[in-house]
């Protein structure tokens, strides 16, 4: 522009550049707009999504939480974990939903929902620790309908280290109702051990092997 020899030579070169350049220029503003308004409604959406799905658990739970449910509170607890899988599948509100609806369907009787509920903690969440807890509430289920072996073999899956005490123990309770005493010591007190190691409360232990030394000793 300096090389220009007058100011209506300058004014003539600014036009032209203008004419050039001034539109892709325009356009390339508002992309940034949209770009910027676009990213924060996403950050409005994402948080309305997570204050739902907030909501939606906390009244869940508050419905799990008590002794008993009529058919009115079954019916909305039902929908309230069809939602959360459905509008925020993959959260971890849709996790912890499928724990509480084991938990319910446990309550209710329908022991085959209760485990389709936790088969669909272990087989879709990312969180290793919630997988853990649904391997272990399982377990149990599988060993109460009869299915030592199958509980068993549900206990060896991968879980968490935090959750290994509580493991042994279940894998206790599982052998001694199959009639494996010995190994159900052995079990409880691993998981004694464990608990110590990880400075982790393990309530019931102790009075499991206290019962058992007194069954054994009336044989």
């Amino acid at each position: 522009m300096a090389e220009l020899r007058t100011e209506e030579e300058q004014l003539e070169a600014i036009k032209r550049w203008w004419k050039e350049n001034g539109t892709s220029l325009i356009v390339g503003a508002v992309l940034a707009g949209a770009g910027v308004f676009g990213w924060n409604a996403w950050q409005d959406y994402q948080a309305n999504q997570s204050a739902a799905a907030s909501a939606s658990y906390q009244e869940l739970l508050d419905l799990s939480s008590r002794e008993q449910l009529d058919d009115g509170a079954r019916s909305r607890a039902s929908t309230l974990v069809d939602d959360l899988a459905e509008n925020h599948g993959g959260s971890l509100y849709a996790d912890l939903a499928q724990l509480l609806d084991a938990g319910l369907q446990v309550k209710a009787g329908e022991l085959g929902a209760a485990r389709e509920a936790l088969e669909t903690v272990i087989e879709g969440s990312d969180d290793g620790y919630l997988v853990g807890l649904a391997r272990l509430r399982l377990a149990r289920l599988q060993s109460a309908e009869g299915n030592h072996d199958t509980a068993l073999a549900t206990l060896d899956g991968d879980l968490p280290e935090a959750l290994a005490a509580q493991r042994a123990n279940v894998r206790g309770d599982v052998l001694i109702a199959s009639g494996q005493s010995d190994a159900a010591r052995d079990a409880w007190q691993q998981a004694r051990s464990l608990a110590e190691e990880l400075q982790q409360p393990l309530y019931g232990v102790e009075l499991k092997l206290d019962d058992l030394g007194a069954q054994e000793a009336t044989l």
